[in-house]
């Protein structure tokens, strides 16, 4: 199958396409003809080595996390899915082997795709938004009437949390650059806030301070927050640091990190949510498989509205998922 990978550390040239064995599922497992791959900064930062002594992976490596296609086959044990159905996914960061024609996947981290979007849409979804969740549900315990700050609300997670904020009934504040105040407001923001014009006006008044991109100082973000409040950050070492500590000094403030899981049941709930109309993925650029260097260049730029997509199966890429009854029970909101 052809795939791409990288066999040394670098710029994105070290990225590249050429054919490796297609793998085949073990018990519990997917093989999944792909459709598209998301791209996600996390990629990015594994390819350059950034991350190298964090996130330890085999080389050569398949980079992506995010896929959306037809399951291939399954391995022994695995159930919930049949041949045909169509699925997405998130595979662990340190496995990766998203970037492929086929990719194996274990049953629990994959749904049915959303009915209502195509498989390259779908590819979009699973890293970000599940980031959005897990980060505004289970560390920062949104609920109805929560005042959330959502900063850097135009990139991945940061478009998605700002629809999941919304979904859980929370006032949303929206903090992006100028250029995109419209396509935040129209993800349903309540006030849009220009962030290369500063923030401290905003004052001590938010319950939830969501950093999506990791550019946001605790010693900023903490001003923001009423007491008791918490910032959560994509960063996943800041909750060790010693900072998280003298954040319960300053009236119980806390600090919270967020490392994302791949989890089908999220999955479905997310889906669920698409397919009703509750949230949207946006795609700003698709490229092929083949342009995959191009697409991390243009990531890495940093200037991205919602996702990026890499088309690995054209014809498959553009197909809807039907509608299909979940296959975990109902999924926990």
């Amino acid at each position: 199958m052809l795939a791409a990978t990288f066999a040394e550390y670098g710029p994105p040239e070290k990225l590249t396409v050429g054919e490796i064995p297609r793998p085949t599922p073990g018990a519990g497992e997917l093989l999944v003809r792909v459709a598209a791959a998301g791209l996600n900064p996390i990629d990015c930062r594994i390819r350059s080595g950034e991350l190298r002594y964090f996130l330890r992976v085999g080389l050569p490596f398949v980079s992506g996390s995010d896929i959306a296609g037809i399951v291939e086959a399954a391995g022994p044990g695995a159930n919930r899915f049949r041949a045909g159905d169509a699925v997405f996914a998130m595979l662990p960061v340190k496995a990766g082997g998203g970037y492929a024609e086929y990719a194996r996947v274990r049953e629990t981290m994959a749904a049915p795709a959303p009915a209502g979007i195509t498989l390259g849409e779908a590819a979009s979804v699973p890293m970000a938004a599940l980031t959005a969740l897990q980060s505004l549900r289970d560390k920062a315990g949104v609920s109805d009437g929560c005042e959330v700050l959502v900063y850097g609300a135009s990139g991945g997670v940061g478009s998605f949390a700002v629809q999941v904020a919304k979904y859980f009934g929370c006032r949303v504040t929206a903090a992006t650059s100028g250029r995109n105040v419209a396509f935040v407001r129209a993800l349903g923001a309540d006030e849009v806030v220009d962030y290369t014009q500063g923030i401290d006006h905003l004052g001590p008044r938010f319950d939830v301070v969501f950093d999506t991109v990791d550019k946001l100082p605790f010693r900023r973000s903490r001003r923001l927050l009423r007491p008791r409040g918490a910032v959560v950050t994509t960063n996943p070492v800041a909750e060790w640091l010693a900072l998280n500590f003298l954040a319960f000094l300053r009236g119980g403030r806390r600090l919270r990190s967020v490392f994302v899981e791949p989890r089908g049941t999220d999955l479905e709930l997310l889906g669920s949510w698409i397919a009703g109309g509750r949230i949207r993925p946006h795609v700003e650029r698709s490229f092929p498989l083949a342009e995959a260097a191009d697409a991390q260049r243009l990531s890495e730029a940093g200037r991205v509205r919602g996702k990026l997509v890499l088309i690995v199966n054209g014809p498959l890429a553009g197909q809807r998922s039907p509608s299909a009854e979940p296959r975990w029970g109902k999924a926990r909101p």
